[in-house]
């Protein structure tokens, strides 16, 4: 078979429509074989020898799309010094954009012997990495358009390609748990019928199941051990089970058309921070032995081992410029060749750091703040690592938003009973301004939420005071330990009707503290429903009932619950502004755009801020006090509103404020009762009940004019 000098961008296997080009980056290679196989198995090795600025390229005339491919690379072989190449080991292309299966250690993944503390290098052939496929990039979008949902507007919703469509009756059984089971129309009909704005996809990215959960039966269910950042994972493809490796892609951008169709943005949970490959001990299956020094952070003066910032064995050294380069060049890849909507960044604090600190300024975040494409995409990070200074909440630069941790964990302790938070709740009801109005950022770059994949689902966190991790076979040793949760008197599973009413009010309160908060509520995939994981609050490695949405079980009067509190939202732009509350009086009135209330109708005043004993508060939200105007340039009006909370264990006689001259409130929300109806005249009090959220609105007929 010939080949032919090619070119050395782009980098990957390009199809042209009579051949391929292949471009790999080795910096300190001395040779590099491309293998290519045929459906038997059978490898045909082609020597690259064009090297253009450390890229080796060749072009083969007549590969097809379809095509397996793998490649070799030569080199010296020294650990000590971060070196380890071995030709013996078939490694996966960093860009491929399709590949055929999955790993497969006991055909060999590793390039020293394994066990071998000294790294002695592998001599016998390993074939068990996923092999890259050539691919046709060509689809029909159909003009699809990116539904752009501005993001104060948006309302996440973190989900799992298998876990939510595993048990879905509706659903063919051929495509559950697959991308089509997302883009069925049931599933569509359900996402949109609930009202969120974009579905946050845990890892889609091709990722390695590690031998030691395999060994237990188990696998990597979540998906945060990367082994690709171009190829969409196989194992969430109905075409991949249909022995279609190419239809993949297809499927997958069938999907995010589909959710686009319906208005649902797309955005990825990636992790650029490590790969699958882990550390000195770990398997060698693409960039290890393409170029170690280049793609990951070794330690200086021992280059054997890696810097571990994110608690699985290495960290990517986003200080090279070609690592950099890659990254970049996935990010694109999936805004323009996948539409994707946006990303959220795992331990991105990972991705900052220069040396050994979290550099807010580091070439990471200067790329993709000019970059033309990337820059426009919702950008999210994760705001932490397991590094020393890795917890950078509110640290992020102008566009970046952030998973808000402090938000999570100081609303979870308030509804806990937790006395002494009123300032705390007040900042976080509000946007949390104390994290980001001061570097320019707005309410919406606090992503809110009460629970995420990490951790407790809601369900769990009312009925669980400690995790019940045994499912992972690590003796319940995994997972946090402080969960800010309160089982409401029983452990777990429990027939006592007054504990049930209690959790259900409680999972209400988190809710629609989160929903109506400022900033843009992120809903657990599940929580809306009354998910549990039987109080496993690390289920990373369980693709079982514990992890599906069990449909048969459907909670369904806190779905209609949630559906009305994001019915709501959407309706009140008062309770989604884009800019922070100033505290300024409207139109001259002695009222402000924001004023905090006691239980007696009365202003907060520094005492109650501070004490201990403060669990309850009032908020009225003016809607003449936006400060906004819309895409027609026209003023941003909404009723006056009335946020109560409460997390004592008493009955509270709350009065009703004579504010905005309003002279009646109506009730919109109570999470005491579902169906509850009543109108309030200003001066006068309601039931604030124990333990819950009352949200009131002033008729406009009722209100001074506008």
């Amino acid at each position: 078979m010939q080949t032919r000098p090619g070119t050395p961008h782009p980098l990957g296997a390009t199809w042209d429509g009579h051949g391929t080009n292949f471009a790999l980056y080795s910096e300190h290679a001395s040779g590099v074989e491309l293998c290519l196989f045929d459906a038997e198995g059978t490898e045909t090795r082609l020597p690259v020898t064009e090297q253009t600025a450390f890229v080796w390229h060749a072009y083969v005339p007549g590969v097809q799309p379809g095509q397996r491919y793998g490649y070799r690379v030569d080199g010296e072989y020294a650990p000590e010094r971060g070196l380890r190449f071995d030709p013996h080991v078939v490694l996966l292309d960093p860009y491929a954009k399709a590949v055929e299966g999955t790993e497969q250690f006991d055909k060999g993944v590793f390039a020293y012997v394994p066990g071998d503390e000294d790294n002695t290098m592998q001599t016998e052939d390993q074939r068990g990495a996923p092999l890259g496929l050539v691919v046709d990039p060509g689809f029909d979008w159909q003009g699809d358009q990116p539904p752009n949902v501005p993001f104060h507007q948006s309302v996440i919703y973190e989900a799992h390609v298998r876990g939510l469509t595993m048990t879905h009756p509706d659903v063919p059984e051929e495509l559950r748990g697959t991308y089509a089971g997302i883009a069925n129309p049931p599933t569509l009909k359900y996402l949109k019928e609930l009202g969120i704005t974009a579905v946050e996809l845990m890892p889609v990215h091709l990722h390695v199941d590690d031998p030691f959960l395999l060994d237990k039966g188990l696998d990597n269910y979540w998906g945060y051990s990367t082994l690709s950042f171009f190829a969409p994972e196989v194992r969430y493809s109905a075409a991949a089970r249909q022995n279609d490796p190419q239809g993949v892609i297809a499927e997958f951008k069938g999907m995010v058309k589909a959710l686009h169709k319906e208005g649902i943005e797309v955005i990825l949970d990636v992790v650029y921070n490590h790969t699958a490959e882990g550390n000195h001990l770990g398997p060698t299956m693409s960039f290890k032995g393409i170029d170690n020094p280049t793609y990951y952070r070794l330690v200086t003066g021992d280059e054997r081992h890696y810097f571990d910032y994110t608690g699985t064995g290495n960290s990517l050294n986003v200080r090279h410029p070609q690592t950099l380069q890659l990254i970049m060049d996935s990010l694109r890849y999936w805004i323009t060749e996948m539409h994707i909507d946006g990303f959220r960044f795992d331990l991105a604090s990972t991705l900052a750091r220069g040396l050994h600190e979290v550099d807010q300024l580091s070439s990471f975040f200067t790329i993709i703040h000019q970059d033309p494409i990337i820059s426009q995409v919702k950008l999210i990070a994760e705001p932490w690592d397991v590094g020393e200074g890795g917890y950078q909440v509110g640290n992020f630069p102008v566009n970046w938003a952030e998973w808000n941790g402090i938000y999570r964990d100081d609303m979870r302790a308030f509804w806990q009973g937790a006395g002494g938070l009123a300032s705390e709740i007040g900042y976080r009801l509000t946007g949390s301004s104390d994290l980001y109005q001061s570097d320019g950022r707005k309410p919406y770059a606090s992503i809110n939420f009460m629970t995420a994949h990490d951790g407790f689902t809601l369900r769990d966190t009312v009925s669980y005071n400690d995790k019940h991790n045994d499912a992972n076979q690590e003796g319940n040793n995994d997972g946090h330990n402080d969960n800010k949760s309160w089982n409401c008197g029983a452990e777990g599973p429990t027939d006592d009707p007054e504990i049930e009413a209690l959790r259900s009010r409680q999972q209400r309160n988190m809710l629609a503290t989160l929903v109506l908060s400022q900033g843009t509520p992120m809903i657990l995939g599940g929580d809306e429903i009354g998910r549990t994981q039987q109080g496993n609050n690390n289920a990373y490695c369980q693709d079982n009932e514990i992890s599906w949405y069990d449909w048969d079980n459907v909670d369904g009067p806190l779905l209609a619950f949630t559906q009305k509190l994001l019915k709501l939202r959407r309706e009140h732009p008062a309770l989604h502004r884009r800019k922070f509350f100033s505290g300024r009086t409207i139109r001259g009135e002695d009222v402000r755009d924001i004023v905090w209330l006691r239980f007696d109708g009365q202003e907060m005043t520094d005492s109650d801020w501070q004490s201990a004993e403060t669990q309850s508060l009032g908020v009225f939200l003016d809607g003449d006090g936006l400060n906004d105007v819309d895409a027609m340039g026209q003023p941003v009006r909404d009723d006056h509103l009335l946020l109560m909370l409460s997390s004592t264990y008493i009955d509270l006689p709350f009065t009703l404020p004579e504010l905005g001259g309003c002279g009646e409130w109506e009730l919109l929300l109570d999470t005491y009762d579902d169906g509850a109806e009543e109108r309030v005249a200003a001066g006068g009090e309601t039931t604030l009940h124990a333990r819950s959220v009352k949200l009131y609105r002033c008729a406009r007929s009722e209100t001074a004019p506008a």
